[in-house]
């Protein structure tokens, strides 16, 4: 757990540096250090339209005027798999517990365990979710550009999912 956290770190202070765009209107950042405790970000389901299956999302961080990213827990039950997207400014992924799946456009599906760092470029077409059999929880770090962090596609059929 100490080298997921580590890796964390480090993927938030790069972020952080690299968040220079000024030209964007985004919300002052605190005046004093927060602490979101664990389990008190706001879920909410995964919207029908973006993903197939049992997803919650927690939001943890929006984007603000100093840092470009937001932060939020993703868990996916079993066989549960987001739409096809992009992120304009890119997309780290944490895998925290479960097994799960990744899939860019033309590509093979890889199979990600806990402890592993996926990292999705900036405007590369692909999904994430659950392995068929186990869930799979994965904190995102999703960078901001011009106020969007997704672009959201056609949901991934159940052949597409399966084809392995």
């Amino acid at each position: 757990m100490f080298k997921i956290l580590n890796v964390l770190s480090m993927i938030i202070m790069t972020a952080v540096a690299c968040s220079s765009n000024t030209e964007n209107n985004y919300p002052a950042p605190p005046l004093e250090t927060s602490l979101t405790i664990n389990g008190s970000g706001q879920k909410s389901k995964g919207s029908e339209e973006y993903f197939t299956g049992d997803v919650e999302v927690e939001r943890i961080t929006l984007p603000n005027s100093s840092s470009h990213f937001s932060i939020s827990y993703v868990t996916f039950q079993a066989g549960a798999r987001s739409a096809w997207h992009t992120h304009p400014a890119g997309q780290h992924l944490i895998v925290l517990e479960g097994i799960g799946l990744m899939q860019e456009e033309d590509k093979p599906i890889q199979e990600f365990r806990a402890g592993d760092v996926l990292y999705c470029p900036p405007n590369v077409k692909h999904w994430h979710g659950a392995s068929p059999n186990h869930y799979m929880k994965h904190a995102a770090i999703t960078g901001v550009s011009n106020g969007s962090g997704v672009v959201w596609m056609e949901k991934v059929t159940d052949e597409e999912y399966n084809d392995r």
